[in-house]
């Protein structure tokens, strides 16, 4: 009921909302002071808000403009409304492990429960404050992978912000160069060659280059393909760095949304969520998966 309740008001609750960057925060002696709310904290509250039910944080998306991307849900405020009252009973859950900054863009790493525990990556485009464009990956949580890691677990803490650019560039380039075109033979100059110099979060794969090796080997015997095609977003905040890339797994056209940790120049950490793309037959927005 109370998710119901909250897509019902949520338009109207929306539309009465000025768009603004700072939020009036209560401190203890009564005064009030405005305090600046960054875009990675709104974005923090919106997920959490399917959770809490929270319909202040709903006032962190523009009304007039809501471009969704996930494929399964419709456009604009209607169709994140039309999610909430299909909620289960006790409501969705959403921990948010990670989340990131780069320019008017916030992405974070995410435990939900939401029709099944899942796994996300979500991003959001910001506009003069506001939430303004929405994309995502989701996969059902698995069992610890060979070397014993979840797809979540892990560090947190932002460093080296003075490296963002490198970092990218870096990371960029590992993934044009080893996960688009093959060139394997050049992955010890983006990876260490230490299995403990790479740790893995992929359920299915097991920390260090032999890990992917193995991997890789027991894919091609049982005749499943890993293809990544193109990389249409970089993004990055100082040691971390998410690549969103299309390609085909098995055959079927995928979604590649992988997290690198960065350090001292190497990639060092990896989590990532691979997910198919929904057929147009079963799309309820027609905004693209990898239109930025």
């Amino acid at each position: 009921m109370k998710y119901t309740l909250i897509a019902i008001g949520m338009t109207v609750s929306m539309l009465s909302c000025k768009s603004q960057n700072k939020e009036e925060v209560p401190i203890k002696n009564q005064k009030e002071v405005k305090m600046e709310v960054s875009n990675k904290e709104k974005a923090v509250a919106v997920l959490r808000s399917l959770e809490t039910g929270n319909q202040s944080a709903i006032g962190y998306i523009n009304p007039e403009k809501y471009i969704q991307h996930n494929l399964g849900v419709a456009d604009g405020l209607e169709g994140f409304g039309a999610v909430l009252q299909n909620a289960p009973e006790g409501g969705f859950k959403a921990n948010v492990v990670r989340a990131f900054e780069d320019n008017d863009y916030v992405f974070t790493h995410t435990i939900y429960d939401f029709f099944g525990p899942k796994i996300g990556f979500d991003v959001f485009k910001f506009e003069a404050g506001k939430i303004v464009e929405h994309w995502d990956n989701l996969i059902a949580v698995a069992p610890t992978n060979p070397s014993g890691r979840t797809q979540t677990d892990g560090p947190t803490e932002v460093t080296d912000l003075d490296k963002t650019a490198a970092n990218k560039q870096l990371v960029s380039d590992f993934v044009a160069t080893i996960l688009v075109r093959g060139e394997m033979d050049k992955v010890g100059n983006f990876i260490g060659g230490a299995d403990e110099a790479y740790l893995q979060h992929n359920p299915a794969v097991a920390d260090g280059l032999s890990g992917l090796g193995k991997a890789l080997e027991g894919m091609a015997k049982q005749g499943i393909s890993m293809v990544y095609t193109s990389t249409h977003k970089v993004l990055g905040e100082g040691n971390f760095v998410l690549t969103i890339s299309e390609g085909t797994f098995g055959g079927a056209p995928t979604s590649y949304y992988d997290l690198f940790r960065v350090a001292d120049g190497k990639i060092v950490e990896h989590w990532d969520v691979i997910e198919p793309i929904a057929p147009e037959s079963e799309r309820k927005n027609t905004n693209g998966k990898f239109n930025f």
